[in-house]
């Protein structure tokens, strides 16, 4: 079985270890405290494993262990998934950044935009230009989430029956024609919000490639990469590695067990927004593919250009998150500093972001308290896994990224001449 392993010991790779002992006992205390269930980090330098660490419970009421081959949803991880799928698609020649979304998906040819107003009162107007399969990549399309209470859009979506992003009963094709219907909050391109786009894009594949997203993922992406455990359903064996989802008590007093993303046979909607579960082993080869621009042990899977395109900021005039989006992108502490490529967010002004980041540094996280990034100047990938979904804004991200920030100095380059 395949499964993620410790390969060099810290200081064969240029990390402290005591700092990452700091790291580890950090995150235990908040495990102990019965704020997380457990949990799974894990630092690579150069490609080999260096550090890796699993604590606490993948199971807490059955007492079984997270351990390295522990499964997890990965919700929101999914994203960079799908933008690969797209960017294979581009390199094929099948598919451009440019392209109107409504060459695909012909429902989104008559756009709107909200003007003012709310519910059975809103205002609209066509949109002045057509949302595009970059708007799509980069959440600048105009379009939103159910559970946002932000805009008079959000709760258009809430209406329809979105609150989960899936149109109740619905496939994938069908809930992307409900997300048509729905007008958009700005004109395409013109703002950053974090939204369904990546579901859009998902369906878009579909119809590009004549594949469903289940199966283009597994040919394309999982089964060259060698992610055998990546997908959007587990099987019997898998099962007893799953990890239980939790949710914070309403009180406070600790977390308790939640219902989690069904996997257990093929799900009717194949969300490209959220919809995958992998280990840990499965998320350290995707990384490497991105660290090694595109290619991992002999599989070229996309160009370094491509990659470069990627992970490069795409909002206009490099703005950052906060500048650029609107509420509730506005509001959210941790976006200075950081801008958004194809599908990750990438640090511009790491003076400006909210924990330490080196330039260049891109990834993203999952609503599960689920994340993984890419420092480029240090040579560093990491990946932390857990299954808790806060009801409030939590600094485990922020911690983390501080945290690892000690246990290395960035890689020494040669002087210009």
């Amino acid at each position: 079985m395949a499964q993620l392993r410790q390969e060099v010991e810290p200081g064969e790779a240029g990390l402290d270890a005591k700092a990452l002992g700091r790291l580890d006992r950090h995150f235990a205390r908040q495990v102990d405290a019965g704020r997380l269930p457990g949990f799974l980090v894990a630092v690579a330098r150069a490609g080999r494993v260096a550090h890796l660490t699993t604590y606490g419970h993948r199971d807490v009421a059955a007492g079984l262990p997270v351990e390295p081959d522990t499964l997890w949803r990965i919700y929101s991880m999914t994203k960079p998934v799908t933008a690969v799928a797209a960017l294979l698609l581009m390199e094929e020649g099948r598919l451009a950044l440019d392209d109107p979304v409504a060459r695909y998906l012909p429902e989104f040819a008559d756009a709107r935009v909200h003007v003012e107003g709310s519910g059975e009162e809103v205002r609209t107007r066509p949109a002045a230009g057509p949302i595009r399969i970059r708007h799509l990549m980069t959440h600048t399309a105009g379009l939103t989430f159910a559970f946002y209470h932000a805009h008079p859009v959000d709760a258009l979506y809430r209406d329809a029956g979105l609150h989960s992003s899936v149109a109740p009963g619905a496939d994938l094709a069908r809930t992307v024609e409900v997300y048509a219907r729905m007008p958009l909050q700005f004109e395409p391109g013109t703002q950053w919000n974090y939204s369904v786009a990546s579901n859009v894009l998902g369906r878009i594949i579909e119809v590009v490639s004549g594949r469903p997203l289940d199966e283009f993922f597994a040919e394309r992406i999982f089964r060259p990469l060698g992610m055998p455990d990546a997908g959007f359903r587990i099987d019997d064996e898998q099962a007893g590695r799953l990890a239980e989802l939790y949710g914070e008590k309403e009180d406070g007093s600790g977390i308790e067990p939640i219902p989690g993303l069904p996997l257990r046979g093929r799900p009717r909607f194949l969300s490209g927004s959220g919809g995958l579960a992998a280990s840990a082993y499965d998320i350290h080869r995707f990384m490497e593919m991105l660290r090694r621009r595109g290619e991992l042990d002999g599989v070229r899977l996309l160009t370094p250009e491509t990659v470069a395109l990627m992970t490069a900021n795409q909002l206009p005039g490099n703005a950052d998150l906060r500048s650029f989006g609107s509420r509730p992108a506005h509001d959210v502490p941790g976006n200075e500093g950081v801008g958004f490529g194809l599908g990750v967010s990438v640090v511009i002004d790491p003076s400006r972001t909210q924990a330490p980041s080196g330039l260049g540094t891109f990834g993203w996280s999952g609503v599960a308290t689920t994340t993984f990034w890419v420092d480029p100047s240090r040579d560093l990938t990491v990946q932390f896994l857990t299954q808790l979904r806060p009801r409030r804004s939590h600094t485990v991200y922020p911690d983390l990224k501080r945290l690892v920030h000690e246990v290395v100095a960035p890689v020494s380059r040669p002087s210009p001449r």
